[in-house]
């Protein structure tokens, strides 16, 4: 469902500190002193980010989100926040490249994307494989992607997608939050269905040795 407009917020995002402004001039120096870069894509109003940057204070994690209104709220609790090792990027996954050098992201994250159920629109799916083979020459050796979502249809597609664009399974859950996981903090997406009872699918793929 859209996200309706919030005035504050869209006004806000262009004073955020935690914004960044130019993210195409930083591109290949994103790294600096952090451990690891995490880029979690459609990141929504921000919660995930967030408390995964407070859970690992020497990884950095940049928070993309094309939603004005959403941007704007995360940017907000960024600010807010204590963290140096969080950056939000407004902007649409489709300019990744612009954003990142080849082999820059060490971990990379789908948090509850929007499905596109109709197979005309397939091609939209952040699991596509043509997103895939971009987010490939984007991560590093041994970098990996990270996928969340309560929509089984769009799961079983994007296991597909993953293998068939050469990506390795490293691990694969059909009942996720079934078991206690500290070391991956719950989306506000997660908290809803958690409450329904509904079943949250996970998958990691690692990049592998794959050439097309």
């Amino acid at each position: 469902m859209r996200m309706r407009k919030v005035k504050w917020a869209v006004e806000y995002l262009g004073q955020s500190k935690k914004k960044a402004a130019h993210p195409e001039n930083r591109r290949g120096s994103w790294h600096s002193d952090k451990k690891k870069l995490h880029v979690e894509l459609g990141c929504g109003k921000g919660n995930y980010s967030l408390e995964m940057a407070k859970l690992y204070p020497d990884d950095l994690f940049i928070a993309v989100e094309k939603n004005e209104s959403a941007a704007g709220i995360a940017a907000k609790k960024f600010d807010e926040s204590e963290c140096d090792n969080l950056v939000l990027i407004h902007g649409d996954a489709a300019d990744l490249g612009q954003w990142f050098d080849l082999g820059e992201i060490d971990v990379l994250h789908l948090n509850f994307s929007d499905p596109w159920p109709k197979k005309r629109y397939a091609k939209r799916r952040l699991s596509s494989s043509g997103f895939l083979n971009v987010y490939r020459s984007l991560l590093s050796s041994d970098g990996e992607i990270q996928m969340k979502t309560d929509n089984g249809p769009l799961f079983e597609f994007s296991v597909v997608e993953f293998l068939n664009t050469g990506f390795v399974l490293s691990e694969l859950s059909v009942d996720y939050r079934r078991d206690p996981h500290p070391e991956d903090s719950i989306t506000e997406y997660e908290e809803k269905f958690i409450r329904l009872g509904q079943p949250i699918y996970r998958c990691v793929f690692k990049k592998g040795d794959y050439a097309k």
